[in-house]
C-alpha cells in the first residue's frame, strides 16, 4: 500500500496531490486511498453468481450511491477497490476524470 496510495499510515494526516506513488496496472494513479472516490454506480446488491468487473444496478435505493478506494485516514484494508459503501452525495467526496487517447 506504501508504494501505491495515501492512508493513515502513510498521510501525515492529509490529502495528497495525484500522482506521486506508482500507478496500477492500468496506468491510473492514486487508485487506493487520499480520498473516497464517487462511482456511477447506484448501491444496490451484487448478483449471487461470479461476475467480472460489474457495472451495479441501472437504479438504486433513493440517492444511495457508491463510493470506493479508502481515504488518506483510513487503515490500508479499507484502501481498495473491493470495498464499498453506501452514502448520500455530498461535497465530502472526490471523483476521478479518465481520459483514454483518441485513435
Amino acid at each position: 500500500m506504501d508504494e501505491v496510495g495515501w492512508y493513515g499510515d502513510n498521510s501525515n494526516n492529509k490529502t495528497h496531490p495525484v500522482g506521486q506513488k506508482q500507478p496500477n496496472a492500468w496506468g491510473f494513479y492514486d487508485m487506493h486511498g487520499n480520498v473516497w472516490e464517487w462511482c456511477l454506480d447506484w448501491w444496490g446488491e451484487y448478483p449471487t453468481t461470479p461476475v467480472t468487473d460489474p457495472t451495479g444496478p441501472s437504479s438504486g435505493i433513493g440517492t444511495w450511491r457508491v463510493m470506493r478506494g479508502g481515504s488518506w485516514n483510513n487503515r490500508a484494508w479499507y484502501c481498495r477497490s473491493g470495498l464499498r459503501f453506501n452514502y448520500r452525495p455530498s461535497g465530502s467526496l472526490g471523483f476521478r476524470v479518465a481520459l483514454a487517447p483518441v485513435k
